[in-house]
């Protein structure tokens, strides 16, 4: 069951406490439609009880307000210097992504995602198992009903990544991404490894288009992230995702490639 960390569980509880009150429901009526007892919401209110994300999700079945909390919880759960990115990757018509070492984040299954993010040491389970939330959620914009145009090109050596007893996994990570790649909406393309050395090796990078017709990117590192709105600097992006993409194989090619890779690991 995981926890949620003091200040934003502190904040998330004072705000369920003022909904559970506006709703006229009393701790016991409460509990009763969430899945707690009264004294399990009273001592997660008074905060001698730690506030954990089941808790979190038995307060938005009690409230009936559609995974409001949940979302919450995800959103403040980011990292300040992702949520730039995040709101313009909602609002995109289009979206390109490239990742030369992991299958990119939207295109992420549940379990592959947790994987990812238990490699970094300073995150604590209940911050994984928040982010893991916030990345399954992002997944929505792919099926609303207008879906931004998605281009992903991934190096094959990210396909063909799997350690020891991760095999399940990848496999159905792959499963997944070829089901992503069938939409009419989503390309999946990968540089084969074949190609050897070329530009995209310097690391991933991010381009999203926007309603206004401006665009924007964003470059991830292992100290954070950065939003790239700078007009030499796009254009520099631009330079980069051109070069990768032209190396690229087909879609056709590439989702066989997937496909062969997928049959693998069994």
């Amino acid at each position: 069951m995981a926890e949620v960390p003091g200040p934003l569980a502190g904040f998330i509880v004072t705000e369920i406490r003022r909904a559970r009150g506006a709703a006229g429901l009393t701790q016991e009526a409460f509990g009763k439609h969430a899945g707690f007892s009264a004294s399990h919401v009273s001592a997660v209110e008074g905060r001698t009880r730690a506030l954990t994300v089941d808790f979190i999700r038995g307060t938005d079945r009690a409230l009936r307000n559609g995974g409001l909390f949940e979302r919450l919880a995800a959103e403040l759960g980011m990292p300040s210097w992702f949520r730039p990115w995040l709101d313009a990757e909602r609002g995109a018509t289009q979206l390109r992504y490239f990742e030369p070492t992991l299958i990119p984040g939207l295109l992420q299954t549940e379990e592959y995602a947790r994987l990812v993010l238990r490699l970094d040491p300073r995150l604590t389970d209940s911050e994984v198992e928040r982010r893991v939330a916030a990345r399954i959620e992002r997944r929505e914009i792919l099926t609303r009903d207008t879906p931004p145009r998605v281009v992903v090109v991934t190096d094959e050596s990210a396909i063909r990544r799997a350690g020891l007893g991760e095999e399940k996994m990848m496999r159905e990570q792959l499963l997944h991404l070829i089901e992503c790649a069938e939409r009419p909406t989503i390309n999946v393309h990968i540089v084969p490894a074949d190609v050897g050395l070329h530009a995209g090796l310097s690391g991933p990078l991010s381009l999203a288009h926007l309603p206004d017709g401006s665009w924007l990117g964003h470059l991830e590192s292992q100290l954070g992230g950065d939003v790239i709105d700078r007009p030499a600097d796009l254009d520099t992006l631009f330079e980069r995702w051109e070069s990768v993409r032209t190396e690229a194989l087909p879609r056709r090619q590439s989702m066989n490639l997937i496909k062969e890779v997928a049959n693998q690991w069994t």
